[in-house]
């Protein structure tokens, strides 16, 4: 068979699911798969690449001359004045090879021990690029979790990270991959070489590279479509898609992309978060370094959806991930995966799982967060701060509803044109699935936001100009500066993927109770004193009655038939299989072989998990908000908003944003009318802004006080 399997060498902590190779259809589905991927224009033309390579040659000669200039300063001797050297590295999607047109280019700059971060890469290193005209939009943040520097060399994006090694030489060929190269080593330059010693080793346990690349390009193309992609926002970033895609090559090692697209989505539809995915055995490794244990470090067993760098220390990449968003991602995989059994059935083609996700066509009631400044420059430092505390927002709400209020956010930013320094973020709001209405029942979300807000104005680099406000506005009053060429368009999704399954939920959600209806219905004749009258009285009705009663016990509902959309992709549909046959579509074919494989794989625990996932945030909120009292208060008040026979109820919706469109307009959050004040850094705490009513309120952005 294929040389992965006769070498003998073994990819990953399970032998894989299937050794097969591809078939026929298999490469000439991947063909066209290569071919979409390049008429979207995902990869960079020859001129482009060739810049970006002149582009890391520039930069490897400002370093060297950095380093050279420190050395002196410093009062080395002549000896290590010579032997000065600090070094350029790749990681990322430029590194990995899956980058597009216009990409930054992750980069790590490794120094010496004499070159410190703050003094010399925040100071003489910022220094020099400010006085050069070739680079632009320099953007230093010292206080990161991963300090970095952000800048433009000639026009190519780069983000600059810096390891300070013990070394006082840094050889040309070094070795970033070898643990002892973090013998000594910072917290921050751990993290920071964390970066490339992941690539390298996911480029390493893959049995073929190619593959994982065409693979993992594609899937980065449909988390942003699908509106997935952003780990700032709690969903997939770019390392976590690039080890989910590495485990799913290293379970079908001699699979073309096609097949590893497909299977991407039926393994992880089929997985159990928060059991870890892991492209290697977790090692305790030479240095005492902490690593991903939940049964040693209590936040690790926070975690929702670990998925684990392969690296010492290993660590879990994906710890932004909410309730919220692993709901929102687990529902995407599904559908991914009903659309490649469709694709393998010719009833769906890849534009069907490329479609774009209707953000502002998926909910009712958002959350409209406007932010602001003096320039252009203050409003990028302003935008970088905020986006990194827009996930806190997500989770306070979370915990503050108990997950009773659910949140969509929407990885990116609009601006509007008549508003250069001004740009907007926006998070879907909806009830969660499955609760029961209580019409007084209401979500007093006031001092999350005020919260929310005092975090972000605690900026430490805040300047006038800089200020943020919060707002809920509703469906129909969503500003067209966010749709393409500010015109709002009609709701375009019908004849879609997606608006075809919230058709069929609709429909399954009426079988499903009017099968608890009838059923009710029947066991109250059966235990009524009065059985042998009722029974009576239905064998004297007449055949027209009976037919009718009969129509409503076999449970057919009404079939809403769109323009675009014929009634037999209804009728052959899976979830109308399960209105008819009364199961998941999935547990008829659940027991083959391949899916026992996948599921004993998802269900498996993994050497370094014994834990429960706790509904609680991660530690980081903690440290983000300094609000304990109130905290504990807003805790009060949500309990009296939200019944306890409602807290802990499951979740029940079927895809994102699934069957909002049948949500009544109930009251959800407390607000008043168009109530929003706007607040700066130097504004004084003032009395809770927001009061949100999804049955009054209207648009009220902006708005000052």
């Amino acid at each position: 068979m294929a040389s992965v399997q006769q070498n003998g060498q073994r990819y990953g902590i399970t032998e894989p699911i299937s050794w097969g190779g591809p078939t026929e259809v298999d490469v000439i589905k991947t063909q066209e798969l290569e071919k979409y991927l390049q008429d979207v224009g995902l990869y960079e033309s020859e001129e482009e690449a060739v810049r970006r390579e002149e582009v890391l040659g520039k930069l490897d000669q400002i370093v060297k001359t950095w380093i050279k200039k420190i050395s002196r300063a410093k009062g080395l001797n002549e000896q290590l004045m010579q032997e000065a050297n600090a070094k350029i590295f790749t990681f990322g999607s430029y590194r990995l090879g899956v980058h597009g047109p216009g990409a930054d280019i992750d980069t790590l700059l490794v120094g010496p021990r004499h070159a410190t971060r703050d003094g010399d890469f925040f100071g003489e290193l910022q220094r020099m690029l400010t006085d050069m005209p070739e680079v632009t939009e320099l953007h230093p943040v010292p206080d990161a979790h991963v300090p970095v520097m952000g800048f433009k060399l000639n026009g190519v994006s780069i983000d600059l990270l810096y390891a300070q090694l013990s070394l006082w030489v840094i050889p040309e060929d070094l070795d970033v991959s070898q643990d002892s190269i973090l013998q000594n080593a910072d917290e921050q330059t751990v993290r920071s070489l964390n970066g490339c010693r992941v690539t390298d080793q996911i480029l390493r346990l893959v049995p073929n590279v190619q593959s994982f690349r065409t693979t993992l390009r594609c899937m980065r193309f449909w988390g942003k479509r699908r509106g997935v992609y952003s780990n700032v926002s709690g969903f997939l970033g770019g390392i976590n898609l690039a080890l989910l895609v590495a485990r799913i090559c290293q379970l079908y090692p001699n699979a073309l992309p096609n097949m590893l697209v497909s299977r991407f989505f039926r393994v992880f539809t089929q997985w159990r978060w928060p059991n870890p995915v892991m492209l290697s055995a977790i090692e305790e490794g030479p240095l005492g370094l902490q690593i991903w244990d939940p049964r040693r470090n209590p936040k690790d067993r926070l975690h929702l959806m670990p998925i684990i760098t392969p690296a010492y220390p290993c660590m879990n990449s994906s710890y932004n991930v909410s309730s919220s968003t692993l709901r929102i991602m687990t529902e995407e995989f599904r559908r991914g995966k009903e659309i490649c059994e469709a694709m393998e059935e010719n009833k769906a083609d890849w534009d069907t799982l490329f479609e774009s996700f209707a953000f502002f066509e998926a909910y009712k009631n958002y959350l409209q967060i406007d932010i602001s400044a003096g320039n252009t420059d203050d409003l990028r430092k302003w935008k970088g701060w905020v986006e990194s505390r827009l996930r806190q927002l997500t989770l306070k709400i979370e915990r503050h509803t108990y997950d009773m209020l659910q949140c969509h956010p929407h990885p990116g930013n609009f601006q509007d044109s008549n508003q250069p320094l001004h740009c907007s973020y926006f998070m879907g709001l909806q009830r969660k699935q499955g609760v029961p209405v209580n019409e007084s029942e209401q979500f007093d979300i006031r001092r999350t936001v005020e919260e929310f807000k005092h975090a972000v104005n605690s900026y430490t680099l805040w300047s006038p100009g800089m200020e943020i406000s919060v707002s809920h506005v509703k469906r129909k009053n969503i500003p067209n500066f966010v749709f393409p060429g500010g015109v709002r368009p009609l709701l375009n999704s019908k004849g879609t993927w997606d608006s075809r399954r919230r058709l069929e939920h609709r429909m399954m959600s009426s079988a499903n109770a009017a099968v608890t209806e009838a059923s009710s219905e029947s066991k109250a004749d059966s235990n009524s004193p009065g059985d042998g009258k009722k029974r009576k009285r239905t064998d004297d009705e007449n055949p027209d009655d009976q037919s009718r009663n009969l129509k409503h016990s076999t449970v057919q509902p009404p079939l809403e038939v769109s323009s675009n959309m014929s009634v037999g992709s209804i009728t052959s549909s899976p979830v109308k299989d399960y209105v008819m046959n009364g199961c998941k579509p999935e547990t008829r074919s659940k027991d083959s072989p391949e899916n026992m494989a996948i599921d004993k794989i998802a269900s498996s625990s993994g050497p370094c998990v014994s834990h429960q996932a706790s509904s609680q945030e991660p530690d980081e909120l903690e440290d983000a908000f300094d609000f304990e009292n109130t905290v504990n208060e807003q805790k009060a008040d949500a309990s009296k908003a939200v019944p306890t026979s409602v807290v802990g109820t499951s979740n029940a919706s079927s895809f994102p944003g699934g069957a909002v469109e049948e949500l009544e307009e109930i009251p959800e959050l407390v607000a008043t009318q168009k109530q929003d004040v706007t607040y700066s850094a130097s504004a004084q705490q003032r009395k809770p802004i927001i009061r949100l009513n999804f049955t009054s309120l209207g648009k009220a952005a902006g708005k000052s006080t």
